[in-house]
């Protein structure tokens, strides 16, 4: 897929972002809508749910739909910063608790592979294709 149109959803996903913290009543629905049709064209590019990208960002919108329960709301803020990071560093900390999980490693569980899934600089690429094995 083309890294701009990825760059693209991010990039208006934190702008609906901020105009919600920014009082606009409809920038977390919007939010919300764009990423179920992000979800919906990754799952249909990659012809996957279980894509890598697709699971990251399904589990964005999970926390997105998470955020708007009372008392879990700054779960949007971290989003916020998250995605956001994610623009300026390229460093997504989603995509590296994702990579976490069993069906995304073939090596066993550790605190070095907590350390490098989260301490790693970023590079090119998905980090799932650089797990250490």
């Amino acid at each position: 897929m083309d890294p701009r149109i990825k760059a693209l959803y991010w990039q208006a996903t934190a702008l609906l972002l901020a105009s919600h913290f920014a009082g606009w009543p409809a920038g977390l629905a919007l939010a919300i809508v764009l990423n179920v049709a992000q979800v919906g064209h990754f799952a249909l590019q990659r012809r996957s749910l279980r894509a890598f990208d697709v699971q990251v960002r399904a589990g964005y919108l999970t926390l997105l739909l998470l955020g708007t329960t009372e008392f879990l709301w700054p779960v949007h803020v971290v989003q916020f910063v998250g995605v956001n990071a994610l623009l300026v560093a390229d460093y997504c900390l989603l995509a590296r608790l994702l990579v976490l999980m069993p069906w995304n490693r073939s090596t066993a569980f550790s605190m070095r592979l907590v350390r490098w899934a989260l301490l790693s600089p970023p590079a090119p690429g998905a980090i799932v294709s650089r797990v250490p094995r």
